[in-house]
């Protein structure tokens, strides 16, 4: 296993992660996850050099905790670092904290959390933390040694980004979401630089966007990877991205299957220290506007269209739309378009009612009526 380094802490990461977001499952239910199978699973990647462990409170409706706490029997605890993450959306009075991580430590069978997160902060529920005096908590915790490490897990822009990290004076690390092909994407490639200006670890999440990257790539996109004369896989690839930024501490992987574990140890024990050279950066620069060249819908985001008369968020429903047919996953399409956390009724594309407003504004002369059609059956459709 190749090592990294964390800054402000004398210990030194695994290049990769193990994150227990996607664990084995029995049957259909993600809440019935297979501990046995999830042990094998754990012990292999410490076995192999593995020290870093992400879990939390609400994956697999709870028991995520529950069966990294059993992997970490038999000695295994002590050989890993532990994180898991603060269920800011479940909290609603500081009478809970104490309650809710106790439920956590019991889960997980120990008495101290290496690394704890607070869980997706964004503009919402950030103040609404904050105010509620959780900062002050945790520093407690903390010195009480029932936790190692604060930090915080983000979803949102740049700007608000920066406003966290500059409002708290002990946070050692923070978790973005980061891949070669969201850039920037949320607090992106200029998070990155801003933790590493202010001396914070850095852990990416969704190296493989969901996974996305990890599947056959689109014809255009697969003559370029196999145009390196190593011919390594896509995977392959998206780590080594990542790996290629000192500021980079470690990478996490939401693995579900052993044969994953397996293949990302391998790639991390290989690369997961190394650089890229001028021809790679290059290479991976043209996999992404091969991909990009995918999308059907030549929207560029510029909202000139918006606000929409009748209500319908047309830059969200074609970047979703594109996004599907770019890594050839409607099924996650949809999931993004009507799921729990999808857009709102009020803003599919449904609403349309062809005034042709948008039409006039568009300055890419998109389409937009057709398209909005197109994706609305493509989302919808079963």
């Amino acid at each position: 296993m190749q090592y990294r380094t964390f800054p402000n802490i004398d210990w030194k990461p695994s290049a990769l992660g193990f994150g227990a977001m996607r664990l084995p499952i029995l049957g259909t239910n993600p809440a019935d996850v297979d501990i046995a199978e999830t042990t094998r699973m754990v012990r292999y990647a410490i076995d192999n050099g593995v020290n870093y462990l992400d879990t939390a409170y609400f994956y697999h409706s709870g028991n995520s905790e529950v069966a990294v706490g059993e992997a970490l029997k038999d000695g295994y605890r002590k050989k890993t670092k532990l994180a898991t993450k603060f269920p800011i959306r479940y909290v609603k009075s500081p009478a809970d904290f104490d309650r809710v991580f106790e439920e956590q430590l019991a889960r997980l069978q120990t008495d101290r959390v290496d690394f704890y997160l607070l869980h997706g902060l964004n503009r919402r529920n950030w103040p609404l933390q904050r105010d509620m005096g959780v900062l002050p908590w945790l520093d407690k915790q903390v010195s009480q040694g029932r936790v190692g490490y604060l930090g915080f897990s983000f979803h949102d822009d740049y700007e608000m980004f920066k406003e966290i990290v500059d409002a708290y004076g002990n946070w050692t690390f923070c978790q973005l979401h980061f891949n070669y092909m969201d850039v920037d994407y949320q607090a992106g490639r200029r998070g990155v630089e801003y933790a590493a200006r202010k001396g914070l670890g850095l852990i990416i999440m969704e190296p493989l966007r969901g996974g996305q990257l990890a599947k056959v790539p689109p014809v255009p996109v697969a003559k370029i990877w196999e145009s390196d004369a190593e011919r390594r896989s896509p995977i392959e690839w998206a780590f080594r991205w990542l790996w290629d930024y000192p500021e980079v501490s470690l990478v996490l992987s939401g693995m579900s299957a052993m044969e994953q574990v397996v293949q990302n140890v391998a790639i991390a024990s290989s690369w997961g220290s190394t650089r890229l050279n001028a021809d790679q950066r290059a290479l991976i620069d043209r996999a992404r506007q091969a991909y990009k060249d995918t999308c059907p819908v030549p929207c560029t985001g510029c909202r000139y269209c918006m606000p929409c008369p009748n209500g319908v968020e047309i830059p969200s429903v074609f970047r979703i739309y594109n996004e599907a047919v770019m890594y050839n996953d409607l099924r996650a399409g949809r999931m993004r378009y009507k799921g729990p956390f999808g857009l709102k009724d009020e803003q599919d594309a449904r609403n349309c009612v062809e005034c042709s407003e948008c039409l006039e504004k568009c300055p890419q002369n998109v389409p937009v009526i057709d398209w909005l059609k197109k994706a609305h059956a493509d989302l919808t459709s079963v």
